[in-house]
């Protein structure tokens, strides 16, 4: 990630889902995420905070949970959260390099 700040319509196109997922789960997890706005009214997130939706993603969508157990999850065990969202990336990242081998031969 090289940019500063990312509309709500590219965190949705990094997350694969639709963009009033992504304002439903802002407002969903005020305490984790909070986005600035632009002039316009419209939310924009850092880094982090995409970083943040990534973990959300992984408990809700990949391991089922609900929105009251994701937050508590994330509130007591963030860092084992954070590093295996971070290995599934890595891997998703690994899979798409070898696919582009078998492709080449």
């Amino acid at each position: 990630m090289e940019k500063l700040y990312y509309t709500i319509g590219e965190v949705s196109e990094i997350l694969g889902e639709n963009a009033s997922l992504v304002r439903y789960w802002t407002n969903s997890f005020g305490k984790f995420l909070k986005p600035r706005r632009n002039a316009k009214g419209n939310r924009i997130y850092t880094a982090d905070e995409i970083e943040t939706l990534k973990q959300i993603h992984y408990l809700v969508k990949d391991q089922k949970m609900t929105l009251d157990g994701a937050s508590l999850r994330l509130s007591e065990d963030r860092k084992k959260v954070e590093s295996r969202v971070l290995a599934l990336d890595t891997l998703k990242d690994i899979r798409a390099q070898l696919e582009e081998i078998r492709k080449t031969l």
